[in-house]
Order: structure tokens, then C-alpha cells, then sequence
């Protein structure tokens, strides 16, 4: 592997702490693809940095800062575009496991011998691969949003959720309308969430382009393919894992994160009330706070009430 050079030696140096609204965009070249990242939060602590990886056709602005700044407090975030997502270049796979070899390759390449590693929708489908790829390498696991390869109903999404998840132009209603519930509570969240995803205006990430979607795109359906048989590989997923969701997802469907924590070894659950896909945006203080919680805890198995 050619030498990875990091810009600005890796570190965004300033006086003000960093959030997700001024942490510089920085770049690691890793061969002939340059992988863009911010990495920011609070270097004094022994915890592990939480590697964070994202949704289908989301880059880094499309993280909340209200829930990624909370998690910051107390470790160091790191959110990364893998190849070909917005700033980042080369072709995006179109199958789950290169991209999680991709994911390595960066970890890799920034020395981190041990992190903590949250997966939210397709980020999901590539944190249980990293896992699965690089046992010894991740502490704990959150898995948001998400489900595992081969589960029910996953294949091909519903005519609503396609047609509100893969416009060339997708509009904040559409996001509204696949991330939260049908409640004007869960709505009003949502709108506060999308306001926050537009407060930084320097320096945003590149956008998302349609060979992104589709080659996203064809990775989840490879992934859905129904095969019960592929639900014994979560048995490998021996570290503890935080499984969340909202009550009503439509995308990845509640029953799979169920699913989820009835086959990890070591997992716990929590499903969040009125909530759809983007329960984490809606709840993003207490998602922060449980999975902080839950990140620092050395407790065995515990399950919440289902």
C-alpha cells in the first residue's frame, strides 16, 4: 500500500474547539483514491475515536450536529466520505464488502489500531462487514438504522420509499417524509434537523452525484436479497453492540433491527417512539447520550423491553 499523506498532518489546529460546523475538511490519499473526512472532539480521554459512516447518499453535512457534537464531548468523532461519496474520489462499489475494505483501508492508513465504530443505513451494512473482516479491530458497535444481510423485506423497497429515496433532485420534503413519522411533533423535528444540516456554510462537502446513488443502490439490493442463511454470520459479531432505530422505519423496517439484536451475541436494543429511518436526527441528544452510555459501559448483554 502507497504511503497515505494527511493534510494538514491530520489535525485541524485551532484555539476554538472544532464541531461538525468548523472542523476542517481534511484528505488522505490511500493509492489513486483520496478519501475525504473531518476529524474533531476531545483528545483527553483513553476512549477509542468513534469512526462514523453514513447513509445511502449522504455525505459528511448530512450528519447532525447536534448529534455528532454531543459525542464529541467525550472522545474524538471521526466522519468519512468512503470512495466516491461526495469529496471523496474514484468509482463508489456496488457491493458492501468493498466498501468495507475500502473503510479499512482508511482506518488503516490513520494508524488507529482500536475504535469504536457506529454504522447508520448502508453505513450499517458496512460496519457489521468491517467487523465481520477485521474482528479484533472494533471495541464496540452501534448499528443505526439498519439491518442485516439477507433480512426480510429489504430486497426491493416499497414504490413510496423508491420513489422518495432516488429523485436525480431530492427535496427536503422528500427527506421529511422518508426519515420521520407522520406526526406534526416528529415533523417539527425533522425541519429543526434539516435547518442544523444547513448551518455550516464554509467549506461544505461535495454533494452526492447519481453514479453515488446507483451504485449505493445496487449494493442495498445485492445486500436484501433474500437468505436466511446469512443471518448466521451476525454469530461473528462477537463485540457488544448498541442496535437503535425508530419505531416505524420504512426503509430498513423496524423488524430488522428486532432482528438484529434477537442474532448478535451481545447485544441491546432500543427503539425510539414516533420515529422512522432518521430517529437519530430526531432524537439527537438522547441517541447521543444512550450511545455514550452504552460506549462507555462494560456491562455484559443487557436487553430493553421490546
Amino acid at each position: 500500500m502507497n504511503t497515505p499523506k494527511v493534510s494538514s498532518e491530520g489535525r485541524h489546529v485551532s484555539m476554538v474547539p472544532d464541531s461538525q460546523l468548523t472542523a476542517e475538511n481534511l484528505s488522505l490519499e490511500i493509492g489513486d483514491v483520496s478519501f475525504v473526512y473531518r476529524r474533531f472532539g476531545n483528545e483527553q480521554t483513553a476512549a477509542p475515536a468513534l469512526v462514523m459512516l453514513q447513509h445511502f447518499r449522504g455525505n459528511l453535512d448530512n450528519w447532525d450536529s447536534a448529534l455528532v457534537d454531543r459525542l464529541a464531548r467525550d472522545r474524538e468523532v471521526i466522519l468519512v466520505n468512503n470512495r466516491g461519496v461526495g469529496g471523496s474520489t474514484g468509482a463508489v462499489p456496488e457491493n458492501v464488502t468493498t466498501m468495507a475494505r475500502d473503510a479499512l483501508a482508511f482506518i488503516d492508513a490513520l494508524a488507529l489500531k482500536q475504535i469504536d465504530l457506529l454504522g447508520f443505513s448502508l453505513g450499517g451494512y458496512v460496519a457489521q462487514e468491517v467487523v465481520l473482516l477485521r474482528p479484533r479491530l472494533v471495541r464496540r458497535l452501534v448499528l443505526a438504522g439498519t439491518a442485516p444481510q439477507g433480512g426480510p423485506d429489504l430486497h426491493r423497497w416499497s414504490d413510496d420509499v423508491y420513489a422518495l429515496a432516488t429523485p436525480d433532485e431530492p427535496t427536503a420534503e422528500d427527506l421529511l417524509e422518508l426519515f420521520f413519522s407522520t406526526s406534526e411533533q416528529s415533523r417539527a423535528k425533522g425541519r429543526e434537523s434539516l435547518g442544523r444540516l444547513y448551518q455550516r456554510e464554509v467549506d461544505r462537502d461535495e454533494p452526492t452525484d447519481l453514479a453515488t446513488r446507483d451504485a449505493q443502490l445496487a449494493a442495498i439490493t445485492a445486500w436484501g436479497i433474500p437468505d436466511a442463511s446469512k443471518l448466521n454470520r451476525l454469530a461473528g459479531i462477537t463485540q457488544p453492540t448498541l442496535v437503535a432505530n425508530g419505531d416505524n422505519d420504512t426503509m430498513m423496517h423496524t423488524q430488522n433491527s428486532h432482528l438484529l439484536a434477537e442474532r448478535l451475541p451481545n447485544a441491546e436494543l432500543r427503539i425510539y417512539p414516533d420515529a422512522g429511518h432518521g430517529f437519530l436526527n430526531q432524537y439527537p441528544e438522547v441517541f447521543a447520550d444512550e450511545a455514550h452510555a452504552f460506549l462507555e459501559t462494560t456491562s455484559r448483554r443487557q436487553r430493553s423491553d421490546r
